[in-house]
């Protein structure tokens, strides 16, 4: 069992920064695979980004490439996404997601455990 907390969600002008952090329980946390993943309103959910369990390595899709950067402190069992240069298309709720395989890491019905979600609002 594996439970998520994600925080550092908030408002931000275009062109800042913001830091989502979740915080997980699972026992063996270096052994999760975890991603990032968010919804816009009357949007499905997207993936954002993903961390191996090592943080060896990471993957993010296209449009956040060079601006997000996500990470991972196996002692304090807490995985980050450092968001930069944000637009006002990165407004969605932000969600980690975490699993123990990493094939379809991409894609959300994969995974089995979520955090409630962060809202991260960009204003232009």
């Amino acid at each position: 069992q594996v439970q998520l907390v994600e925080s550092g969600g908030g408002l931000v002008q275009a062109g800042g920064s913001l830091r989502l952090s979740c915080a997980a329980s699972a026992r063996t946390f270096s052994s999760v695979f975890m991603a990032w993943f968010r919804q816009a309103p009357g949007k499905e959910r997207e993936f954002v980004a993903a961390i191996s369990w090592g943080a060896g390595r990471t993957s993010y899709t296209d449009s956040v490439k060079g601006r997000f950067t996500v990470s991972r402190d196996n002692a304090k069992n807490t995985v980050y996404l450092q968001m930069n240069s944000l637009k006002p298309e990165d407004t969605a709720v932000y969600y980690c997601a975490a699993k123990y395989y990493t094939s379809s890491y991409s894609f959300p019905t994969t995974y089995s455990y979520w955090g409630q979600g962060t809202q991260v609002t960009v204003s232009s």
